[in-house]
């Protein structure tokens, strides 16, 4: 906005109305919001793949319009080659700021650098990336995802402190690739690893989605009789297992206990009734966050690389005190 608004004063009247013509695409844009200074931040998300997900659009949704931001969003339906265009159609657009939750850690060199040479800063929220040049992004806004999983670990090595008997554990991995699916499951293991008893005998995706973790849980359940936890990446997984489990004539909480991350109202319910056993939090909040860091770099300020959310864990009883307060 800053940059755009000098070249404009330095071209002329005439040509700013030219060239915020020309950055309109399908859809609603800078030329039809009464051509004011109003930042405009290009958004691309994952997808709705869980309750989190569509808890975390709505937050950025709302938080746009609440900081008079307009916003370009693009739902990529969980596929990289779809944020690619959106994030280059963002640049075509010449939006003020980019922002983007990524699908996968890997392959975003390319595009980043274009928005780079364009002078459009990059701002990458909920999950980072494997860039080597950090220079391509201006800060990352999220959850420390090994941290969660350290939690997880951290608990369940205590829930079975000072026992020696096999505990066989079962693992829900997020998509394959993704940073939290990554630095999660590093976090548990390494929680547990001083734990010998402790033993992940089975670790597959279940793609962040209900459905696909119910089916997942059904073959471990086939191939794997004897099941004593299961940890789950997200709440949305964890509920379809815990469909599974009660199929097979199993009581979830119980005879399999289930540790999850998220704290989405559903899991927490769950929780609540004693379905789950324990959630590390992970909020999807990051709208109010995002539009300050957005207001921040494209006026040019400094700031900080690495912004984290403030997150905690839940029990059963924290569960039933939370839910009312509960906001997704």
């Amino acid at each position: 906005m800053v940059r755009r608004n000098y070249a404009a004063a330095v071209l002329g009247g005439l040509m700013l109305v030219s060239s915020l013509a020309g950055c309109g695409g399908s859809g609603d844009s800078g030329s039809e919001s009464g051509g004011d200074d109003k930042l405009v931040l290009g958004f691309s998300q994952v997808g709705a793949e869980s309750g989190w997900r569509t808890a975390n659009t709505k937050s950025i949704q709302e938080s746009a319009k609440a900081a008079g931001i307009e916003l370009k969003f693009s739902d990529a339906q969980g596929k990289q080659e779809n944020q690619i265009s959106a994030i280059r159609s963002f640049i075509t657009q010449k939006v003020d700021v980019i922002a983007f939750s990524p699908v996968v850690v890997s392959g975003w060199d390319a595009v980043l650098k274009e928005a780079k040479d364009a002078g459009i800063p990059v701002i990458l929220t909920d999950r980072a990336v494997d860039a080597q040049d950090t220079s391509l992004y201006e800060s990352f806004i999220g959850s420390d995802f090994v941290e969660e999983g350290k939690k997880a670990g951290e608990w369940l090595a205590k829930e079975y402190e000072g026992k020696t008997e096999p505990v066989n554990i079962v693992e829900l991995q997020g998509t394959t690739g993704s940073a939290p699916a990554l630095d999660r499951q590093k976090g548990f293991a390494d929680a547990i690893a001083s734990n010998t008893n402790l033993k992940i005998v089975k670790s597959q995706t279940g793609d962040f989605k209900r459905a696909d973790g119910k089916t997942v849980m059904e073959t471990f359940l086939q191939s794997t009789p004897d099941i004593d936890v299961l940890y789950a990446h997200n709440d949305d997984m964890g509920l379809g297992a815990i469909e599974a489990i009660e199929a097979a004539g199993k009581k979830p909480g119980t005879d399999i206990k289930i540790i999850t991350v998220d704290a989405v109202k559903d899991g927490m319910t769950a929780l609540a009734d004693g379905k789950i056993n324990y959630i590390v939090e992970c909020s999807p909040l990051l709208g109010p966050q995002l539009m300050e860091l957005a207001k921040k770099v494209d006026a040019g300020e400094t700031v900080e690389k690495r912004v984290l959310t403030k997150e905690t864990t839940f029990t059963q009883e924290q569960a039933k005190t939370e839910l009312p307060n509960r906001q997704y």
